[in-house]
């Protein structure tokens, strides 16, 4: 059974969001690092891009197949995670200590609309 954080916003994309203050750190679920199989490959936005709550703002490419980054929250990329350029397999590893992107959020009420843990893993379980 896949680990699910407490603390934790999710989104039903199985990214993950911590809220610090006015900043997401966002990540991908550990259900979602099982399901990709191997990461082999992180395809990232650039710091001061904009992302959108719902929309594409990479990619994960496993052994297994591709699968888009949807950003849970609106916002600028302050931050990438550069040691997934060489090291992806981070994700696998911890899929809870290897986050992607952090995002100064335009919108911080949007988190409200993600599901806590409890409500995530019974959508993981369905």
């Amino acid at each position: 059974m896949s680990k699910v954080v407490e603390g934790l916003r999710y989104s039903d994309d199985h990214e993950w969001v911590k809220v610090e203050g006015n900043i997401a750190v966002i990540g991908i679920s550990d259900f979602a690092q099982h399901e990709l199989g191997d990461i082999t490959y992180a395809d990232l936005p650039e710091v001061d891009d904009e992302v959108v709550a719902g929309e594409e703002f990479g990619a994960l490419e496993s052994v297994k197949a591709s699968s888009e980054l949807m950003s849970p929250v609106s916002g600028k990329v302050v931050e990438v995670n550069a040691e997934l350029d060489d090291a992806p397999e981070k994700i696998n590893e911890d899929a809870y200590e290897a986050w992607i992107i952090k995002v100064e959020m335009s919108d911080p009420s949007e988190v409200e609309s993600l599901m806590d843990a409890a409500a995530y893993q019974e959508f993981t379980e369905k």
